[in-house]
C-alpha cells in the first residue's frame, strides 16, 4: 500500500468520525480501495476512483459550479484519478483545469463522499465514481475561463444552492454541510 493509499483509509476514517452516519458509503469506498492501483484507473470499467473540488470564493460565500458538458448538469468540477492515488492533489488539478484559476488551495481532509453511476456513452460502458470531494478555496481573483469540459461556469451563493431543488441532490448535500461548517470566511 503506498503512502496515498494510507492517506485516503485515513482520510475515511477521519471522515466517518465526522460523519458518522456515512458508515455505508464509507464502506464501500474502503472496499474498493483494497483493490490497489488498479481502483485509481478508469480502465477499471466497474468503477474507480474520482477526485473534485468544492471550489468556494475567498470569503467562502459562493461556489463555483460546472455545467458539464457531458452530464448536462450543474456540478462541482472534478474528474478522474488517472492513476494518482492523492484525490486531493487530483481535486486540485482537476479545478485548476477546469475553472483555470491560479493561486488555488485544497484543504487535506475529505470534505463529501459521492459513489455515483456514470450512464454508458460511446464506447464506455455504464460505471461507478467514486468521488471523493475536497474544499478547494479561491484566491481573491475569481476571473474563470470556460474549458472545453464545460458548457458554462458560474459562482453561485451557496445558501441558495442548498435550497435549490434543481441543483444536484449531491451538491445541495454539500452546500447545506459547508453551511453547517459556518465557514464565512477561511480562517489562517
Amino acid at each position: 500500500m503506498d503512502a496515498h493509499w494510507h492517506g485516503l483509509a485515513q482520510g475515511l476514517d477521519d471522515f466517518l468520525r465526522r460523519n458518522p452516519a456515512e458508515t455505508a458509503t464509507v464502506s464501500l469506498f474502503r472496499a474498493l480501495l483494497t483493490e490497489g492501483g488498479q481502483a485509481f484507473r478508469r480502465e477499471r470499467r466497474d468503477g474507480h476512483f474520482t477526485g473534485s473540488a468544492w471550489l468556494v470564493s475567498a470569503d467562502g460565500a459562493r461556489v463555483l459550479l460546472t455545467h458539464h458538458r457531458k452530464l448536462g448538469r450543474w456540478l462541482q468540477l472534478g474528474g478522474h484519478a488517472d492513476g494518482d492515488s492523492d484525490l486531493s492533489a487530483v481535486a486540485l488539478r482537476e479545478a485548476e483545469e477546469e475553472s483555470g484559476l491560479t493561486g488555488l488551495r485544497v484543504e487535506p481532509a475529505i470534505f463529501d463522499l459521492d459513489r455515483h453511476l456514470i450512464p454508458a456513452r460511446g464506447g464506455e460502458p455504464e460505471h461507478w465514481h467514486y468521488d471523493a470531494r475536497f474544499v478547494v478555496w479561491a484566491a481573491r481573483c475569481e476571473d474563470f475561463v470556460v474549458s472545453a469540459e464545460s458548457h458554462a461556469l458560474a459562482w453561485r451563493e451557496i445558501g441558495e444552492v442548498a435550497d435549490d431543488a434543481a441543483v444536484d441532490a449531491s451538491v445541495r448535500r454539500m452546500a447545506r454541510r459547508w453551511l453547517a461548517r459556518g465557514n464565512a470566511r477561511e480562517s489562517g
